[in-house]
């Protein structure tokens, strides 16, 4: 391919340290279809002849169907998927098949397939979120109004709803399908014409390839066409961003499977066992999510730290940006994909959690308020009572709620017995009723905005 310049051929140590087939395999559907929208703009401007189109573009339709029935094959001589499919193309049609490579690099070519794969990974990953969100979204219908208690430090700190819970998640796979889309929406400029750097002689029509891909609009500088791998950061980072959240939905499935709290029995399809201990339901599935975050986060920095200081244009090290970005997509289809099988699939023991509600003093502020409104008493006494009230409380190994009328009395003679109808949990949660909050009726509206935007039968 490149042999004329060289007296010998490249040593093994070369050719493995070059070829990158192994993982740019994974490009063929872009590439073919790059090829057939590049030689499909060289015939409409009279570069090549409509005969020679032709001909290239039954060849690589022939190439397409091999590679989706027996995989690419592997010669690493041939070094990528772009020589892999031109030395079959030649194979196929001879000599015609060197006209494909007309007013194109593998430069631009390579940015191009990658650019292609990332948009159509991007979609798939919001396809994925938006099923991980329908499952959040109707698990927090069944549950909105499934007391629990709501945490902060891993303390118990208020009541609030499974629904209200499980439908902060719902914000947060919205806010990973905003970022996918805003680097979908980026990355949408065509960098096919640039050639290797400078651009070509040859009198192309950038703006027809750019049409037939898909895409919105040329790039617009060619130095900068070759050498931008910025959309493939970009979705490292909406990736990253989004393992975190699924890591953080992971680990409270963890401590809610664990027996001292027994929130939720994990579904079996995705536990396993103990090989010692017959009793052990584990949830790996939730703690491999877990680690996988720390991979992905990896394969963002690794891209990082291969761009950070490469002068314009093409360097040999950007052949390594695709298989960070190969596999963290790969994790992170995997543990959207987990995680929806887990909410979707998961028991939730509301009667353990409305439990574990009551013996936290989950009211403790419910009563601070009451004081505040009631007994207009200024909300730093009202809360030095409430300390006082469940420090008495924890002494005898009572819930506020069981308090007698005389112990509050005892503690603060303005509180009177309106006092119980803000201590139970029921009445917590359904104090709370502004705007996005836990009220069972809140958690319904938010629902309900939620399943129309994602097209869901009521």
């Amino acid at each position: 391919m490149w042999g004329g310049r060289f007296a010998e051929g490249p040593s093994a140590i070369m050719r493995e340290i070059n070829a990158s087939i192994p993982f740019d395999k994974a490009l063929w559907r872009q590439d073919i279809a790059a090829s057939k929208a590049h030689v499909a703009m060289l015939a409409a401007c009279d570069i090549v002849s409509d005969d020679d189109a032709g001909t290239i573009i039954g060849g690589l339709e022939t190439i397409a169907s091999e590679y989706d029935t027996d995989g690419v094959p592997e010669d690493w001589d041939l070094e990528d998927i772009h020589m892999t499919t031109e030395a079959r193309l030649a194979e196929l049609v001879g000599p015609v098949a060197g006209r494909l490579h007309t007013a194109r690099s593998r430069n631009d070519q390579v940015a191009t397939d990658f650019r292609l794969w990332v948009r159509d990974t991007c979609d798939a990953m919001i396809d994925g979120l938006k099923g991980l969100q329908r499952a959040l979204v109707s698990r927090a219908g069944e549950h909105a109004a499934s007391i629990m208690p709501g945490f902060t430090h891993l303390q118990t700190a208020q009541p609030v709803t499974m629904g209200h819970h499980l439908m902060a998640y719902y914000e947060m796979a919205a806010r990973d399908i905003s970022r996918l889309e805003d680097a979908r929406r980026r990355l949408n400029q065509c960098p096919l014409g640039s050639a290797a750097l400078a651009g070509t002689g040859f009198p192309i029509d950038r703006e027809m390839t750019a049409q037939a891909l898909g895409f919105d609009v040329p790039t617009a500088n060619s130095l900068d066409s070759v050498s931008d791998r910025d959309f493939a950061l970009d979705f490292l980072g909406a990736a990253s961003q989004c393992a975190l959240h699924l890591s953080r939905l992971a680990e409270e499935m963890v401590i809610w499977a664990s027996q001292p709290f027994g929130f939720i029995r994990m579904p079996d399809t995705l536990s396993t066992g103990s090989s010692i201990m017959p009793q052990k339901k584990n949830p790996d599935a939730a703690e491999l999510v877990r680690g996988h975050t720390g991979r992905i986060v990896g394969c963002q920095m690794s891209l990082m730290m291969t761009m950070k200081g490469l002068p314009l244009a093409y360097s040999k090290d950007m052949q390594d940006d695709k298989p960070p970005v190969f596999e963290a997509a790969h994790l992170l289809q995997l543990c959207i994909a987990a995680m929806t099988g887990m909410v979707d699939g998961a028991e939730f023991r509301t009667g353990r959690m409305r439990e574990a509600a009551e013996l936290g003093y989950a009211t403790a502020t419910d009563l601070a308020d009451w004081l505040v409104r009631e007994a207009d008493i200024p909300f730093r006494e009202a809360h030095h009572i409430t300390g006082a009230a469940v420090k008495l409380a924890e002494s005898r190994g009572q819930s506020l709620e069981a308090l007698s009328l005389d112990d509050l009395t005892a503690i603060d003679a303005r509180i009177d017995e309106r006092v119980y109808r803000a201590l139970s949990v029921e009445a917590s949660v359904a104090a709370r009723n502004s705007h996005g909050g836990t009220a069972p009726d809140e958690v319904n509206k938010r629902v309900a905005e939620a399943r129309k935007a994602l097209g869901m039968k009521e």
